[in-house]
């Protein structure tokens, strides 16, 4: 049986053949596969052209077209002559040309093409930019690997990416402070001393550390010391303070871990440190104190001279120049603008306000005459005087707050120098003297005699040889530390002063008496007693306009310097207040009860409330970014100072820690481990200057 179907198309008819009707019993049947009709492309008057090179593009990959090798090609004249003829036509023109290619071309065809064009479809941006946008657009980048990744790309990238100006100002976003992360330069005595200007791998050669630590062939200062860009770029800068930040967080270098032998735990005690750039100073409740490097960790000598524990010291850094701002003679002229008026009238208060060690009356004389020329050259006494000047290429705001650091007392115990080529240590203790040292020599240039009982607190003002000391018998008093006198008493305490801090030519003190008395160093005038405490003062702070204090009442009262009025009183410990540090934006107190709560300035709002420790916090500092504590749980804790955030343990858990004290570029613990006395030396800089400073 057979069926014939006659179907008609839209654009045709199609005749099928007939197809056979199989029997019920056979599963197989057959169906024709017709290919669908396909109507021809319509023709286009104006484009008679594009219609034979399309004709042409379809011809090539028709079925019915020879096949070719691939070492045959068609003629392409005819064809890149037709695409040109089109640019009369325009663009619609072109581009229809290149559809009707691209149709028919197959998929692999296809991505050549793409993989073809692609890449001459991309531009430079950055390149065709001006370099100010490229500039500008870069700065959005906050990421410094994503900078880096940058400067890989091309020539052009890499050569905007060096732009000191970007790098500054990613500096600036994180905060990281030119003094705070600048080149620290090497001390060229305690390099001689220990014979490493020389080594095998040749990168410590003589002339290159005197080149660092700013000296000429004869170890003589070319200037007074200043920070430096390292190899005078922003981006190497950023690159040091970057990675010793993140040293910070992850890791560390321990330089050099010492355990001092003692007679017994108890006169083992650290009971004072002081640190700058290049030395640590520990001095200890067995009348010693021990100086070592902290570049390499070296102990390099130990001062003895005291005849009992030494409780206060402080170091005052080599080179620097005296301050001009601030006058030691209240009947002296105090223009700044002039100059030859200023020095005057720092030599007239060195003729005429004089006073041997020990005396209670005022003489024209010290003991400076007594020195030898070794010592006299130590403390800069017949070198010509630098003073300082201000820098006029110094943004304004960078200058004030310059300013306002160099006025307030470190919290490390350091002081810059009045333009001495040596290091001095100033110490005291229960033999109720003071002493300067020379770290150079490891000898005593003076001990100044006055206080009738233990020497408690001891500081030292920024680029002027001015000494206060507090004692147990309830005075203060001031010397002259290069000329060897006293220069002044300050009376008013009725018990001891058990803590004092300086700013410019103030000085606050706390006394068991529970007041806290502000006081002018050059007149030796009482400005304000600040009464408010109901118990025993331990520690006090002042930034030049807010005063803290804190006590055995477990309170800290932040007081204004100008009034002398109290403006509040901070609650939050539950036992002793014996650690405080102020800053422009930032309060911190640290108690007995293991707790430190920072407070923001000047609202006085609460920033974090930390427990910080098992038992009573035993040191406590912070900078811009970072907050170190200790306790007598034996611990070292870092937090971040912003948020109070735990970051991580600094240390190995000892007995107890006595003191801790840091730099950005390293730290120093000191601790009781396993019944000795030990001293850690970390440092945080990149590995390849740890390297330099090791070797």
């Amino acid at each position: 049986m057979t069926l014939d179907l006659d179907l008609a198309g839209a654009s045709g008819s199609a005749v099928y053949e007939p197809m056979e009707i199989v029997p019920a019993e056979s599963s197989t049947i057959y169906m024709p596969i017709v290919r669908p009709p396909t109507p021809a492309p319509s023709p286009s008057p104006t484009l008679p052209n594009m219609l034979s090179s399309t004709s042409l593009a379809l011809s090539l990959t028709s079925t019915s077209r020879p096949q070719i090798t691939d070492s045959e090609f068609p003629p392409f004249d005819n064809t890149l002559q037709d695409f040109a003829a089109l640019k009369p036509l325009g663009s619609r023109a072109r581009k229809a040309y290149l559809s009707a290619i691209l149709a028919a071309c197959s998929p692999q065809e296809l991505h050549f093409l793409a993989s073809t064009i692609g890449p001459l479809l991309k531009r430079d941006f950055l390149r065709t930019l001006p370099t100010e946008l490229a500039l500008h657009v870069l700065s959005f980048v906050d990421e410094p690997s994503t900078l880096t990744r940058v400067s890989q790309v091309s020539r052009t990238w890499h050569a905007l990416v060096q732009d000191e100006w970007l790098w500054r100002r990613l500096a600036h976003i994180r905060g990281y402070d030119l003094q705070m992360h600048s080149k620290r330069t090497f001390d060229l005595e305690e390099f001689d001393a220990m014979g490493v200007w020389y080594t095998a791998s040749g990168r410590n050669t003589r002339a290159r550390m005197l080149a660092e630590a700013g000296r000429a062939a004869d170890g003589s200062l070319l200037g007074t010391p200043r920070a430096v860009l390292p190899d005078n770029s922003y981006a190497s800068f950023f690159k040091h303070a970057y990675i010793t930040t993140t040293n910070w967080r992850r890791n560390g270098t321990l330089l050099r871990a010492h355990r001092i032998p003692v007679l017994n735990p108890e006169s083992g005690v650290v009971t004072s440190v002081a640190l700058d750039g290049d030395w640590l100073v520990a001095g200890l409740a067995n009348h010693r104190i021990h100086i070592f490097s902290t570049h390499t960790g070296v102990l390099v000598r130990t001062l003895i001279g005291h005849e009992l524990g030494v409780w206060a010291v402080n170091l005052v850094s080599r080179g620097g120049a005296f301050d001009p701002t601030h006058f030691d003679h209240p009947y002296e002229p105090r223009s700044p603008d002039d100059v030859p008026e200023v020095r005057t009238g720092i030599d007239g208060m060195l003729r005429h306000n004089r006073a041997p060690a020990g005396s209670q009356r005022f003489e024209p004389k010290g003991l400076d005459h007594l020195l030898p020329p070794s010592m006299r050259v130590s403390l800069g006494l017949d070198q010509p005087r630098t003073y300082l000047e201000p820098d006029e290429m110094d943004d304004p705001a960078e200058s004030e707050a310059r300013r306002t650091r160099i006025k307030q007392s470190d919290v490390c115990g350091a002081s810059y120098g009045w333009g001495q080529p040596s290091a001095l240590v100033v110490s005291g203790g229960c033999d109720k003297v003071l002493r300067v040292w020379d770290i150079r020599t490891g000898f005593t240039i003076y001990v100044l005699q006055g206080h009738t009982s233990t020497v408690r607190c001891l500081k030292v003002l920024h680029n002027r040889p001015i000494a206060v000391s507090g004692s147990r018998d309830a005075t203060l008093r001031v010397w002259d530390i290069q000329r060897g006198r006293m220069l002044r008493v300050l009376r008013g305490h009725s018990s001891s002063v058990r803590a004092l801090d300086v700013s410019g030519n103030r000085v606050v003190s706390g006394s068991y008496d529970t007041t806290c008395r502000l006081w002018d160093i050059d007149t030796g005038e009482c400005l304000h007693v600040l009464r408010g405490h109901y118990n025993q003062i331990y520690s006090v702070a002042f930034d030049g306009n807010i005063i803290a204090s804190g006590g055995l009442d477990t309170t800290v009262r932040v007081w204004d310097a100008t009034s002398g009025q109290c403006n509040a009183m901070l609650q939050g410990h539950a036992a002793l207040v014996c650690q405080l540090q102020i800053s422009p934006t930032m309060l911190a107190t640290g108690g007995a009860d293991g707790r430190v709560v920072t407070f923001s300035l000047p609202d006085l709002n609460v920033r974090a409330r930390i427990a910080a420790h098992d038992s009573s916090v035993t040191s406590m500092q912070f900078d811009g970014e970072f907050l170190v504590t200790s306790g007598n749980d034996g611990r070292v804790r870092l937090f971040e100072a912003a948020t109070g955030n735990y970051v991580r343990e600094l240390s190995e858990q000892s007995e107890t820690v006595w003191k801790v004290a840091f730099r950005r570029e390293g730290c120093a613990v000191m601790c009781r481990r396993l019944g000795k006395t030990a001293v850690e030396l970390w440092s945080f800089r990149p590995r390849e200057t740890v390297a330099i400073t090791e070797s």
